[in-house]
């Protein structure tokens, strides 16, 4: 009985889990002991910045979408982090609560206008007001600036290749994804998929090429 069990499967113990190889590479602070999963009944929090006192609040209405960690050099990251960790919410649901007089733009001349608190450097919120841009009506937000929980979960990594250009070292990239893989976060060197589709669509409808 034991030979036929062996042979064919039958009353034998389930595989386990391999080990992480990669839980020595940082991402983010957010998502290096692991993804926490997020509440479809979240609603939204208050975003603080990292001022001792007189901190700029900026609350969120509601839930957001497409949180994701990402490597380009304009995100703000946290102290020793590889990654940002960034998420989407309507900018119909983002106000600035407290103390915005200490808002200022990082630089004007980007798609994206990010309000960073000249305090303490924190970016509060970034702004698309370009209305022909596909992420128009969209504001980008760091949800670790809030405490309360039930944020939606970081979805994959974003821009990866971009960690080079702030001095990550290329031969470890090979690391770097194998990390984020572990958590879940697919990586990828631009956007996502979905993302990218979006961005298409609105080129394709604008151009002319796609039915509006």
């Amino acid at each position: 009985m034991g030979l036929l069990s062996n042979l064919f499967g039958g009353g034998s113990a389930a595989a386990k889990p391999s080990a992480p190889r990669y839980s020595n590479v940082r991402i983010h602070p957010a998502v290096d002991n692991g993804v926490k999963a997020g509440s479809s009944a979240f609603s939204g929090g208050t975003l603080k910045c990292h001022c001792a006192s007189d901190k700029v609040e900026v609350e969120i209405g509601a839930q957001t979408a497409h949180n994701h960690v990402c490597g380009c050099s304009k995100c703000w990251k946290p102290k020793g982090a590889t990654f940002a960790q960034i998420a989407v919410v309507g900018s119909d649901k983002v106000r600035v609560t407290k103390n915005g007089e200490k808002l200022d733009r990082v630089d004007s001349h980007a798609a994206i206008q990010r309000y960073a608190c000249k305090g303490c450097g924190v970016h509060m919120f970034g702004r698309i007001e370009n209305t022909g841009h596909p992420f128009h009506g969209l504001d980008f937000v760091h949800t670790e600036l809030s405490s309360a929980s039930g944020w939606a979960a970081p979805e994959f990594a974003a821009f990866v290749s971009s960690i080079i250009e702030a001095g990550y070292d290329p031969a470890k990239m090979e690391s770097v994804r194998g990390r984020c893989k572990e958590l879940g976060l697919e990586p990828y060197d631009c956007l996502s998929p979905p993302l990218m589709d979006a961005i298409a669509t609105h080129v394709g409808k604008a151009n002319g090429n796609l039915k509006a």
